[in-house]
């Protein structure tokens, strides 16, 4: 699904816009429609608010996120390596440590291989220069997409090269989400 239709839209945004829009397609098609057939028109839109609101029960709260920052900031990076080993492996995973590279790991399932930096995850702020080198990294080794881990800010610049660079970043609650009983 590409990220700026509308279904991926509504999955982003809170659930009750989706059940709203919902109803009103509805009540809108009951107007032309017999009530059976009004239930069909609003059902794609309510069964991604059903999704959405899954999803956001499911999101940790800022108290677990900041505990989890907190939990890793004091971990040595082989404890932290360990816990993201255990985690991708948890996702379904085949994990293989690099060494001396800019990517820590390499995340293989099925024909999906995927790249991961983690060694600057306690930097308070990180820029672009660590997420270029994830990218050619990923490209020599024609990976699909690139993870980047942090625990401090990410600045505006590294968000946009990482969205235009297919790299995705594992801070906050997704980093939280991620380690959840891992750490």
């Amino acid at each position: 699904m590409h990220e700026n239709s509308l279904f991926a839209i509504l999955l982003r945004s809170p659930w009750w816009i989706s059940i709203a829009i919902a109803a009103a397609l509805i009540a809108a098609a009951r107007l032309v429609l017999p009530d059976v057939y009004a239930v069909f028109v609003g059902l794609p839109f309510a069964v991604i608010g059903g999704i959405a609101l899954w999803r956001q029960l499911q999101a940790p709260s800022e108290a677990r996120v900041a505990k989890t920052v907190e939990r890793l900031r004091a971990m040595s990076w082989e404890e932290v390596s360990q816990a993201l080993e255990t985690a991708f492996r948890r996702e379904g995973y085949a994990v293989k440590r690099l060494t001396g590279a800019p990517a820590d790991f390499e995340l293989t399932k099925g024909w999906r291989v995927v790249l991961v930096s983690g060694k600057r995850w306690k930097v308070a702020r990180t820029g672009v220069e660590p997420l270029r080198e994830l990218d050619a990294a990923r490209r020599a080794h024609e990976a699909h997409e690139g993870i980047y881990v942090a625990t401090g800010e990410v600045t505006d610049k590294a968000r946009a090269f990482a969205a235009a660079n297919r790299i995705r970043l594992a801070h906050g609650a997704e980093l939280a989400k991620l380690l959840r009983g891992c750490v």
